[in-house]
C-alpha cells in the first residue's frame, strides 16, 4: 500500500461516531434490545395498510429487467469453508420463498415478511453472519448474499427501494468482487430488512435459484420499460485516519432512454464509507485530517 499525505479534511459517518448503544455498553442487554426492535417492527406491521407482495400465479412475464448470479463458495481471509458450505443450504431455503414473489403496481416486497425468520425448525443451519465486521457462525447466516443479489436488480429497474441497511464495516479485500463495493445490503430479522415499492405501473416476477455454483436472480416485467439502468461507483479511496483505516465511495446509477440510447439522468444513490477490517494491499491510501 502506498501512503499519501493530504490536506483534506476528513468527517467519519454518524454511526461510527455516534456513542456506543446502551446493548453495546452492556452486552447482556442485547437479546433485550433484539426483542424490543423486533417487537416495534411486528407492530408497525400490523398497524400498517400496505399491500405485500407475495408468491402466487404469475402473469406472463416477457420482459427481462435484470439478471444477475454471484459465486457461492469465496474465499475470504480466514473464514471457515463450513460455514460457507452451510450458507448454500440456507441459500436454498431463503431463494424458494423468494422465487415467484409477483410485486404488482402499488404493491411492496419485504425481504424479511418474505423469508420470515431463519431458525433451526425451519431447517435453516448456521452458517457465516457478520457481527462488528467479524465473521462468525450463525443460524440462518449467508442470506444476505440473496438480499445482495435483489438489491443489486431492484438498482436496474423503476422499484422504489425505501428500505436498505448496508455494514458498516469492509471485513473481506477484493477478491474476486464482480459488483461494486458499497451496493449490499444487512438482513437482520425482523428489524433491518430490504424493501422495495412499485409506484409504476408495471407488474414484476422475481425469480431466485442456486446451482452447482452460482446464485442465480432475475427480474422481469409484464411489459417493456422504458428506461434501463447502469450502476456504478465513483470517487473510490482509501483513507486513514488515526490509525484507522476507512473507505468510501458513491454509487451512482445512470438513466438510459431505451428508444435513443441516450443517458437521461444520473443518480446518486448512495454515499459509503465504512471501517476496513483488513489491511489494503497495492492500493494508495490517503492519511487525512
Amino acid at each position: 500500500m502506498t501512503m499519501t499525505d493530504t490536506a483534506t479534511t476528513f468527517e467519519l459517518p454518524e454511526r461510527v461516531t455516534a456513542r456506543p448503544r446502551l446493548s453495546q455498553r452492556h452486552p447482556s442487554l442485547y437479546p433485550w434490545a433484539v426483542r424490543v426492535h423486533r417487537a416495534r417492527r411486528t407492530w408497525r406491521w400490523l398497524r400498517s395498510d400496505t399491500q405485500w407482495a407475495v408468491r402466487r400465479t404469475a402473469p406472463e412475464t416477457p420482459f427481462r429487467v435484470k439478471r444477475h448470479k454471484s459465486i457461492l463458495l469465496r474465499q475470504l481471509g480466514a473464514t471457515e469453508m463450513w460455514m460457507q458450505h452451510n450458507k448454500v443450504t440456507n441459500l436454498r431455503l431463503a431463494g424458494g420463498l423468494v422465487d415467484g414473489v409477483v410485486i404488482r403496481p402499488g404493491e411492496t416486497f419485504s425481504f424479511n415478511k418474505t423469508v420470515g425468520n431463519c431458525t433451526t425448525r425451519r431447517g435453516f443451519v448456521e452458517g457465516m453472519k457478520l457481527s462488528n465486521g467479524e465473521a462468525e457462525a450463525g443460524v440462518g447466516g449467508g442470506i444476505c448474499q440473496l438480499a445482495n443479489l435483489l438489491v443489486w436488480m431492484f438498482m436496474h429497474s423503476p422499484l422504489t427501494i425505501t428500505e436498505r441497511s448496508e455494514h458498516s464495516f469492509d471485513p473481506f479485500p477484493d477478491n474476486g468482487r464482480v459488483l461494486p463495493w458499497g451496493v449490499g445490503c444487512s438482513i437482520v430479522y425482523n428489524y433491518v430488512d430490504l424493501v422495495v415499492r412499485n409506484d409504476t405501473a408495471a407488474t414484476f416476477v422475481l425469480s431466485v435459484g442456486v446451482g452447482g455454483r452460482f446464485l442465480k436472480g432475475e427480474l422481469r416485467a409484464d411489459r417493456e420499460l422504458p428506461f434501463s439502468y447502469s450502476v456504478h461507483a465513483r470517487h473510490e479511496e482509501f483513507l486513514q485516519r488515526a490509525g484507522e483505516v476507512f473507505r468510501r465511495n458513491e454509487i451512482w446509477r445512470d438513466v438510459i432512454d431505451r428508444r435513443t440510447g441516450d443517458t437521461v439522468a444520473s443518480e446518486l444513490l448512495k454515499k459509503n464509507c465504512a471501517l476496513v477490517k483488513y489491511v489494503p494491499q497495492d492500493v494508495p491510501i490517503v492519511i487525512v485530517d
